[in-house]
């Protein structure tokens, strides 16, 4: 949400969408940034991470974790954080100044930024299917993100200011993510209709 947000910011100078839009991707980026402030400073210190929830901590044996190129935001130590987004804001606007006026970039980076927050409910859904249940996630978020789905889609297409495409389309694709959600939880609920089979396996019965 970070990186979608700062990168909606810099979209907003060539697009020029609706102001509304603008001050949610600046409120945005300010609040994501204090949660990433308040998880790195609360995060479980090192040697505790196999015992205790642990934010950003990477690949451990046994569990659905993965190690990622460079180890990107799985790092142990607080500074590189802020480092790449600091980077990554700098880099944004040395191109919006040197092509920031170019419709093929502009067109690019709108649907790029939008994308990255269209795509985010996808490893939950992954994770869902791999489980075959939705222990952990809970009803209040999934239906807090259907209503978010239902406001935001209403206003971007009838809004009579100035809405790109970009957000229609990938608002409609988060949407669909969220029905998909919406289905397991329905489907798979929290796994507690989990039963031992006769091989004492475990096996999913759902009542009709």
């Amino acid at each position: 949400m970070l990186v979608a947000s700062i990168l909606k910011l810099f979209y907003w100078f060539g697009a020029r969408y609706d102001f509304p839009l603008l001050v949610q991707a600046t409120v945005m980026v300010f609040v994501q940034i204090l949660l990433l402030h308040v998880a790195l400073l609360y995060r479980p210190p090192f040697g505790a991470q196999h015992s205790l929830n642990k934010p950003f901590a990477g690949e451990a044996e046994g569990e659905s974790y993965v190690t990622r190129p460079f180890r990107f935001w799985q790092w142990r130590s607080r500074r590189p954080y802020w480092q790449f987004l600091a980077y990554f804001a700098v880099t944004l606007a040395a191109l919006q100044y040197l092509i920031g006026t170019n419709p093929i970039y502009i067109e690019v980076q709108g649907y790029v930024a939008l994308s990255v927050e269209a795509i985010l409910p996808i490893p939950q859904a992954i994770e869902n299917q791999r489980n075959r249940a939705c222990k952990g996630f809970r009803l209040s978020v999934l239906v807090n993100w259907l209503i978010g789905d239902v406001f935001k889609l209403t206003y971007f297409f009838m809004s009579e200011g100035g809405v790109p495409w970009a957000f229609k389309l990938c608002g409609l694709f988060q949407a669909v993510c969220d029905t998909y959600l919406g289905v397991q939880y329905w489907y798979f609920g929290d796994g507690s209709d989990a039963a031992v089979g006769p091989e004492g396996g475990v096996k999913l019965e759902r009542l009709a």
